[in-house]
């Protein structure tokens, strides 16, 4: 993959901008999971060095959101509901990357019963110099592999190395590629329990696993979520938030954890306070920064218990409280640096949340567009040959 800086004014002023498909993205690999695991470690490296910029004063925001009242007062304004949102994110990312860029997305529940994703997403990735469009690029995979692939970061350097069986409680679209990457990682994974919300859904997802992963011994429903815990070497916690707040997100009760388990909280999870405080939780988080910016955007208690679930929103809380130490709080980045020490034996229990940031779009958007220009891929399209006005 061809990266070598160029001089960003060659050629100028005609500017192309190259279109990737989305059949397009999964011929330049962006369902490589093992790759984009390469990527987003170095990716989570640079942010804990400070080498990014996102949006908001302090740089850390996860982006800027519309949302719609429950009852319009205007014709065709859309009325509030289930995931019902547009987003926008922006960033800058250093290192070999130097480039920027925003994933813009519209979310609608209903979209489901039309054939649709929940979600649907574009990215544009722009030359951080003349500001100029390099690529669009359709972004659904682009946003579900890099989301998968955070995590997989955190089964690199925490996992215990023979690891043999994953639980998930919700296995959804994120549990999937997060799989992909976990498996990535350990290829000594054998065995996989799932913990749905109904029987139908949840067996559809088994039969998805056995499918795209043959190279399993089992795939077995689990009726409970302390079945899908209980001597599980990595569980993945992957449903939304509910209506109940934290006392419907799934427990993690600490007897039902096995010794030495990693525990990848990108979506709502419930842990005790004293679990969290004592010892025995070694506690990660993908970036502190981003959760610092949620609590400020927020205040207290509200990005937990109300919008997100996310355990570190929860952590950070009790930090901000006096009641949990900062340094108890590890980026990724800085283990996998080798600036904080990771796993120094099987019996440790680590906990790392994943909030997600544009940063890992801009990173995999980067890499995939510049195997895009390298196999070919794609379709030119002409922004100007010379701008009318300058």
């Amino acid at each position: 993959m061809s990266t070598t800086p160029t001089d960003p004014y060659a050629g100028t002023p005609k500017i192309d901008v190259l279109w990737l498909s989305e059949p397009d993205m999964i011929e330049a690999g962006v369902a490589d999971s093992a790759a984009c695991v390469e990527t987003m470690e170095e990716t989570l490296i640079l942010l804990a060095e400070g080498d990014y910029r996102m949006a908001g004063a302090s740089a850390n925001s996860h982006g800027a959101q519309i949302n719609f009242p429950a009852n319009p007062e205007h014709e065709g304004m859309p009325a509030d509901g289930p995931d019902r949102r547009f987003m926008a994110m922006p960033a800058y990312l250093g290192g070999r990357f130097r480039s920027a860029g925003v994933k813009w997305y519209g979310s609608n529940t209903e979209n489901r019963e039309h054939d649709l994703p929940r979600s649907i997403h574009v990215f544009v990735l722009n030359d951080a110099v003349t500001g100029a469009p390099k690529a669009m690029m359709s972004a659904n995979l682009l946003s579900a592999y890099r989301t998968g692939a955070v995590p997989g970061v955190g089964v690199k350097h925490l996992a215990v190395e023979n690891a043999e069986t994953v639980g998930i409680i919700g296995p959804g679209v994120m549990a999937r590629t997060i799989f992909a990457s976990a498996l990535s990682q350990r290829p000594s994974i054998r065995n996989l329990k799932i913990k749905g919300r109904s029987p139908k859904s949840t067996e559809r997802a088994a039969d998805w696993f056995r499918e795209n992963f043959p190279q399993l011994a089992s795939v077995t429903v689990v009726d409970t979520e302390q079945e899908a815990i209980e001597g599980s070497d990595i569980l993945i916690a992957g449903t939304s938030t509910s209506k109940d707040g934290p006392s419907g997100f799934p427990y993690f009760k600490r007897e039902w954890i096995k010794p030495g388990a990693l525990i990848l909280c990108p979506a709502a999870a419930r842990f005790d306070d004293e679990f969290i405080l004592s010892d025995e939780a070694n506690l990660v988080v993908d970036y502190t920064g981003l959760y610092n910016e949620w609590f400020n955007e927020n205040g207290p208690d509200v990005t937990y218990e109300d919008l997100l679930g996310i355990p570190g929103n929860r952590w950070w809380d009790m930090k901000e409280e006096g009641t949990l130490p900062e340094e108890r709080l590890v980026n990724i980045g800085d283990i996998a640096a080798g600036r904080a020490p990771g796993r120094v034996n099987d019996e440790q229990i680590f906990c790392y949340s994943i909030g997600g940031m544009p940063v890992e779009d801009v990173a995999w958007a980067f890499d995939v567009y510049h195997n895009a220009l390298d196999k070919g891929i794609g379709t030119t399209l002409n922004l100007w040959e010379s701008p009318t006005l300058s």
